[in-house]
């Protein structure tokens, strides 16, 4: 790993972000944390404490559900000590599959919470996190979604939370490498899903804020031949093109965009995703500018350190949404040791305002709308294809690319 740096930047190497790839596997069924027994007297107050996380194990998104799992897992261990217990509470976690579908999604949600469980996380597309969160708030359920980046979940209601990035600090991270865009066009090029309008809603607030002309292209989240919309980008003469693309056609994506001659034509800026994704933009790579919520190695903390060592030890990778399961993990822990593992009202207000060291950088949870305030990178690609290698341009602070404030839905 190279790693350089200045003044002003921190370099490191490595990748991640939003242009997206995928490669489904596994983590089957339903997994308990490890046992550690409590002295305490009373069997109510160290009674163990179900979670649910419902999150695409199988799917078009199964890759981040799997990053998510094993960045959880890694979370819990980190948080509880390796004891797997929190406040003094054993902490049983119940792993369902929603495939990546909204009813599914919240009939499994129905279920666990119909058995008790106050504590629900993990989903990884952003229209099972919109069904999601209402329910949460109709049954006084904690739930902290996962990689769902809609920003319609900040504010969402008392008892939504959000372990990863949301899509306007995706596009705050992309303004940072664009200088003055006053004047120009900006084409938005993603998927008609909840995943691609909220990236087309932002960009207009963020770039079309600061004086560019926002148009957009949108192709159905099933379409095979992406050739017809690289070309409509292209017709648009663009001075700048934003990619935000989630799901398995990504590389068909990138070779559409390579011959039409888009990347040459002007500047193209995106998501840089998991470790998968790095030999998909070939020669091409060299001409993006990318955006990154996350990559191994990126952060240098010794939290991520943590996280990075949890994670190989169990046999997993770690990569694009990694973070999205051990913040969630911390987030859970801390609220079941404020001593209200059964009362989410309680364990709600206790994440309120926290800040706290995740793998990323120094977190925050914000009081007003449950947004959660986090770092974020620029980076490049040095060299193409297999020997592609990402490099750290600039840590954003999350002071430099926090949301604007939402007001939370009653």
């Amino acid at each position: 790993m190279r790693r350089s740096s200045s003044s002003s930047t921190l370099r490191s190497s490595t990748v991640t972000a939003l242009a997206l790839l995928t490669t489904g596997l596994l983590l089957a069924g339903c997994s308990k944390a490890g046992t550690a027994g409590s002295s305490a007297p009373d069997s109510a107050k160290s009674a163990p404490v179900p979670v649910g996380l419902v999150y695409s194990r199988s799917g078009p998104l199964a890759a981040y559900g799997k990053q998510y799992i094993d960045g959880f897992n890694a979370g819990l261990a980190y948080a509880t000590h390796n004891t797997g217990s929190a406040g003094g509470h054993r902490i049983d976690v119940t792993v369902q599959d929603d495939t990546g579908d909204p009813a599914k999604a919240v009939a499994e949600a129905k279920t666990l919470i119909g058995k008790g469980t106050h504590i629900i996380a993990g989903t990884t597309d952003s229209g099972v996190a919109l069904q999601l969160a209402p329910l949460a708030a109709q049954n006084k359920v904690l739930y902290i979604p996962g990689p769902a980046a809609t920003d319609a979940l900040t504010g969402a209601n008392a008892y939504t939370f959000r372990s990863g990035r949301q899509s306007y600090q995706d596009i705050l991270a992309a303004g940072s490498l664009l200088g003055d865009s006053h004047g120009k066009k900006v084409v938005v090029l993603t998927q008609d899903s909840a995943f691609g309008q909220a990236n087309v809603a932002a960009v207009k607030q963020v770039l079309g804020g600061q004086g560019a002309r926002v148009d957009s292209v949108l192709a159905p989240p099933s379409a095979s031949d992406l050739t017809p919309f690289a070309q409509s980008v292209k017709a648009k003469k663009p001075d700048l093109v934003f990619v935000a693309w989630a799901g398995a056609s990504a590389p068909a994506l990138w070779t559409a965009l390579d011959q039409q001659g888009v990347v040459t034509a002007t500047k193209v800026v995106t998501g840089l995703a998991g470790v998968a994704s790095y030999p998909l933009f070939g020669k091409a790579g060299a001409r993006i500018s990318f955006l990154a919520h996350y990559f191994p190695g990126a952060a240098g903390t010794p939290v991520e350190q943590a996280m990075l060592d949890g994670i190989t030890k169990a046999g997993g990778t770690p990569d694009l949404f990694s973070p999205d399961g051990f913040t969630a993990a911390q987030m859970i822990v801390h609220a079941i040791e404020s001593g209200s593992a059964t009362d989410a009202t309680a364990m709600a207000k206790s994440l309120e305002g926290w800040t706290f060291q995740g793998p990323k950088g120094e977190e925050q949870i914000r009081a007003a709308d449950h947004a959660l305030l986090q770092p974020m990178f620029t980076a490049k690609l040095d060299g193409s294809g297999a020997a592609a290698e990402p490099e750290v341009i600039t840590r954003l602070p999350k002071d430099v690319v926090t949301p604007p404030q939402q007001k939370m839905a009653g």
